[in-house]
């Protein structure tokens, strides 16, 4: 037997600014990791702080409390006899960097700052930190008052160095420096690191668990060595939901995986590896050339061991085994991801619940599911852990006393307490099939329901219009101009909205809650729900302040046909029939009176499918092409000249999209495509006309003759027959 080491790391599910809280969840994944007999434990990006403090990284506050905390949590009995790398902002020389602190009994063995910062997408690193100087670049770094104080150190090393222990060589990467087409960790190991820590800040994306699980795996596959990863799980106060996956790998293998998605705030894996295994597989030839002429990295020198004494080893303890690497399907991560967000955001914000407008369409029905399954998640947890900190959210969620013995009896229970949604239709307007539809959703959730008519408003609204102006606007089928139509259409979502926050407001006083609770006799409000998809907003085809706008939106970053696929899922998966019934029905807005001749349709209004315009958000960002290059790539089955006709319509239609989109409700990212201009897709929203463009397609196409003409299929059965007849 070679030597044997328990190594820990966790996913934390922190909080910005919440150093508090913070400090104590860093606090119980150390006991919990000395628990399980680990001598080194690792935890996520900037977990003192929070990764998503924004702005509030540029406050000097913010590192003076950094320190304050760490401080306090060095100070800890927990901390003594193990190495801990723990992350946090520092400054040094007037330059901020996210760094890692590697500690060993309260004395700070290295500073090991970030040095490649994520800088796309969602990300700003770079406009709060600086990267590091360079690879294998290290100083001497200063220590504030409050840490020689306790360490009785003046200084330490900071800057991009190993740290050797009597058995072992350990050296850390951070989140983003893993994703680079030579991650530090490669040099590394071949300058003798056996032990590689990965401290992220990564949030979820639909299917992004993949390439995360591959990089790592193939990084030790290549070189060998023994690799922790640690994330964030949760929301930590913004838009991102980080998912956890915390896991250990071994030259290629992994060993231990965490959950991804999960409503507990601490989660440590731990596994036990050989530290000879990765010495055996380093003995390719080729391996070791290169490693003759990797320059070398300083080295801090601890007098610690991570393996325990051969004499002291009990010979039950044997080296984790490789295990399966656990995916879930992306209907799955819909199912999961954004209930978690949903349930950390209204635990978070003491809120009363949700309250969401069930349309009796997809879209607000996928939000419906979501809560159904994040009250699954909920009752699971509470039979469970009777005792844990879920159950004290739903006591106070649903206006409980914390000494009460009220336990739900199943998800629907929680959902009778804490979802409501109402159905807000228009006598000539709304179909009895929606009506019908949100009614028996809300019952088999479980949600406290209304089913009303808003025409009185709406009339009220429009009669108010009529004497002011003397003019008196119509539907187009009853001869109204195209600004009319819309403009009564428009009323009619945005009472909706105004209507919505009413009951958001009042529903709890009604319901009573917190009327027999000592601790709080606040009956709160709810959180309204928005139900706008990533594909719709794109397209601009929502209006303004009407009942997609919201608090926050669980299903604004997840396009229509992935919300399709998630519905069908659940139908079964959580056994709700009545799912079909959406799938089957014809999306519709419902904002003009419905005739034997004449009913709305979302598709129609938009000039285009669901499946098509499920095409134009991948080919605008990610892979980042507009106007001429999106009409050469739309994988559509239309001649090159109906592509450009759609496509200038579009692009019209875009310019007035932006126009909308900075009003969007803080959503769920969960697509590369999010529209969400507040952070993630940053573009202007007033636009030129886009005649450069025009000309270059129009001259292409005219080069391309009778072809430009025909539908690609069109093109093939042509050529087909021209070889037959060859």
């Amino acid at each position: 037997m070679g030597h044997l080491v328990t190594l820990a790391t966790c996913s934390l599910n922190q909080w910005a600014l919440d150093f508090t809280g913070n400090a104590e969840r860093i606090l119980q994944s150390i006991r919990e990791a000395k628990a399980a007999g680990a001598s080194l434990r690792i935890g996520p990006e900037l977990e003192v702080t929070g990764y998503g403090c924004l702005d509030h990284f540029l406050e000097a506050d913010t590192d003076l409390h950094a320190w304050e905390s760490l401080v306090m949590i060095l100070s800890d009995e927990a901390c003594s006899d193990v190495l801990l790398d723990i992350g946090m902002p520092v400054t040094h020389r007037n330059v901020r960097y996210n760094c890692r602190m590697i500690t060993y009994n309260k004395q700070i063995l290295l500073i090991r700052p970030k040095l490649s910062l994520a800088n796309d997408g969602n990300y700003r690193e770079m406009r709060y930190f600086s990267p590091w100087k360079g690879e294998r670049v290290v100083e001497d770094y200063y220590l504030p008052r409050i840490a020689q104080k306790l360490t009785g150190q003046k200084k330490c090393r900071i800057g991009d160095a190993l740290i050797s222990t009597i058995d072992s060589c350990m050296g850390t990467e951070t989140c983003e420096e893993l994703f680079t087409p030579r991650s530090p960790g490669l040099g590394m190991g071949l300058d003798g690191c056996e032990i590689i820590s990965n401290s992220s800040g990564s949030h979820h994306e639909l299917r992004k668990l993949n390439t995360r699980i591959q990089l790592i795996v193939q990084e030790t596959l290549k070189s060998g060595g023994i690799y922790l990863y640690a994330n964030q799980q949760g929301c930590d106060g913004d838009r991102l939901y980080y998912d956890g996956s915390a896991m250990i790998i071994i030259n290629g293998q992994v060993v231990a995986q965490g959950s991804q998605f999960s409503l507990h705030d601490v989660e440590v894996i731990t596994a036990t590896v050989d530290i000879e295994a990765v010495r055996s597989f380093r003995t390719a030839k080729s391996r070791n050339f290169q490693a003759t002429k990797q320059p070398s990295y300083e080295r801090i020198e601890v007098e610690m061991r991570l393996s325990v004494n051969a004499e002291d080893l009990d010979p039950r303890i044997t080296p984790s085994c490789p295990i399966e690497i656990r995916y879930h399907l992306p209907e799955e991560e819909i199912a999961l991801g954004p209930a978690c967000w949903l349930w950390d955001y209204s635990s978070d914000a003491i809120t009363a619940g949700f309250f969401l407008p069930l349309s009796g369409g997809i879209d607000s029905c996928a939000t419906a599911v979501i809560v159904h399954s994040m009250c699954r998640l909920v009752y699971t947890d509470v039979v469970e852990n009777k005792k844990s900190q879920v159950l004290k959210d739903l006591l106070m969620i649903v206006g409980e006393p914390s000494s009460s013995s009220w336990l739900p009896e199943s998800p629907k229970d929680i959902a009778s307490r804490l979802m409501h949604t109402a159905y807000l239709g228009m006598a000539e307007n709304s179909s009895p099939d929606t009506r019908a539809r949100s009614k028996d959703l809300a019952k088999d959730i479980g949600s406290y329901h209304l089913d009303l008519n808003i025409d009185t408003v709406y009339h009220a609204v429009t009669a108010l219009f009529s004497t002011v102006t003397n003019y008196i606007p119509k539907y187009k089928m009853y001869g109204g101009t195209p600004a009319s139509n819309l403009a009564l259409q428009n009323i009619q979502a945005r009472l909706r909205m105004v209507l919505s926050y009413l009951f958001a407001q009042l529903l709890p006083t009604v319901r009573g809650r917190n009327s027999k609770n000592p601790d709080n006799s606040n009956p709160g409000g709810l959180l309204v729900l928005g139900s706008a998809n990533v594909d719709e907003s794109l397209r601009g085809y929502l209006t303004k302040y009407d009942c997609s706008s919201a608090d926050i939106n669980p299903i604004g970053g997840i396009s229509k046909t992935d919300l399709k696929r998630f519905i069908l899922w659940a139908s079964t998966n959580f056994n709700l029939p009545i799912l079909q019934s959406f799938i089957d029905a014809p999306p519709t807005a419902e904002l003009e009176p419905i005739t034997h001749e004449y009913t709305q349709s979302d598709e129609a209004d938009m000039g285009m499918t669901y499946n098509e315009l499920s095409i134009y958000g991948p080919i605008r960002s990610p892979t980042k092409e507009f106007q001429t290059r999106s009409l050469r790539n739309v994988e559509r089955a239309i001649a090159p000249m109906g592509r450009y006709d759609e496509s200038s319509t579009d692009l019209w239609k875009s310019s007035l999209v932006f126009l909308v989109l900075p009003t969007l409700t803080p959503s769920y990212h969960a697509e590369q495509y999010s529209p969400d201009d507040n952070r993630f897709d940053l573009r202007p929203f007033l636009y030129p006309g886009w005649d450069w463009a025009w000309k270059k397609i129009e001259k292409s196409i005219k080069a391309m003759g009778e072809r430009g003409a025909k539908v690609p299929a069109q093109i093939k059965d042509k050529e087909k027959e021209n070889k037959k007849e060859a």
